[in-house]
């Protein structure tokens, strides 16, 4: 069975007799650089290949300012970049299943959930199924608000698939307005602990810059320090724990951008522990010795993600006008992580 750089199956569709209809549209930026359209998609959707992209090109399907472009064509800045196929998108239908969600908190306004490591928070491209929105669509079975065709229903914020923690979710639409109204004022308090590569030099800082999506990578997010590109972003930080050539921080939001924590963290030259999209996959600080690669190999494996909780949440209940603060416990991967590194800093200055 063939499948399209969609990653819809071919054969799900009907012939729509030549009829052409957009999947995808990416626009350049002012700044772009001059790009292969083909490393240009690349960098902007997972599931994608350059070789299904040169295929796709080859085709017909691939379009720039709405003119046929071949997969060696060079994205200028402001280029409005469109993917057409001969059937229509696929229709985003929310799947209620039964999939165990950490309940913190819950009454008949909102819930609060501790949403584990790996879970998507909601459908969308390459992950329709098995998401936080799928596992709430079965739980809250008659909620009006989850029978809408909404496909976030009640979300007024989310962390990334790899970040465990605290999610606050609206069950009714006042609440997902009042809610959402609180995390665009910035009035709801967001603390998250990381563990990081490097000694942090200062106990606590702040972090500005404005973090909007690479140029050369559209699947990061960096921080522009001059404010020409991106969103202002303001991070807070403080050194919980020092282990030797990793540190154990707090990070309280200002402004909650997309991988806010884990871009300005970058920036400042403190990788997240383990963070693949970033490069904290790789061995970034520390010794040349192949036990102590091996060492950080086994943390890796402790600690298959990047090492980011969303520990606390605040915000103000939006049917009483309350004061809710919840907390949690670090997860168990990281915990694991932290005594490791603990355990090696110790023996080593023994």
């Amino acid at each position: 069975m063939s499948t399209d750089i969609t990653g819809y199956e071919e054969e799900d569709f009907n012939d729509s007799n030549n009829e052409l209809f957009e999947h995808h549209r990416f626009e350049a930026d002012p700044g772009q650089a001059m790009i292969r359209i083909d490393k240009f998609i690349v960098n902007r959707m997972e599931n994608a290949s350059r070789n299904k992209i040169q295929d796709a090109a080859s085709n017909g399907h691939i379009r720039v300012n709405d003119v046929v472009v071949k997969s060696n064509y060079k994205v200028k800045p402001n280029d409005v970049v469109t993917i057409v196929m001969e059937f229509p998108k696929r229709e985003l239908t929310i799947i209620p299943e039964d999939i165990p969600l950490n309940i913190h908190y819950e009454d008949e306004h909102l819930i609060v959930i501790n949403k584990e490591p790996g879970m998507v928070v909601h459908p969308g491209h390459g992950n329709y199924t098995g998401t936080l929105v799928n596992a709430l669509a079965y739980h809250l079975k008659g909620v009006p608000i989850f029978e809408s065709e909404d496909p976030r229903p009640g979300l007024v914020h989310r962390i990334d698939k790899d970040t465990s923690g605290l999610l606050v979710v609206a069950k009714t639409e006042q609440a997902k307005i009042h809610l959402a109204k609180q995390f665009f004022d910035k009035t709801t308090e967001r603390s998250y602990v990381a563990i990081v590569w490097g000694q942090v030099k200062e106990e606590e800082g702040t972090i500005e810059g404005h973090i909007g999506r690479s140029l050369k990578n559209r699947m990061e997010m960096t921080v522009f320090p001059d404010g020409e590109f991106g969103k202002h972003a303001v991070t807070h930080y403080k050194v919980l724990q020092r282990m030797g050539y990793v540190t154990l921080v707090q990070c309280v939001l200002e402004t909650g951008r997309t991988h806010q924590i884990r871009a300005h963290m970058k920036y400042i030259g403190h990788t997240l522990f383990n963070d693949t999209r970033y490069g904290g996959n790789e061995i970034l600080k520390g010794t040349t010795f192949s036990k102590y690669k091996q060492f950080v190999n086994n943390c890796f494996k402790i600690l298959p993600r990047q090492a980011l909780h969303a520990k606390s949440l605040g915000f103000i209940h939006p049917h009483t006008g309350e004061k809710m603060t919840f907390d949690t416990e670090i997860p168990t991967d990281m915990t694991e992580a932290i005594e490791k590194w603990s355990s090696y800093i110790a023996g080593r200055d023994e």
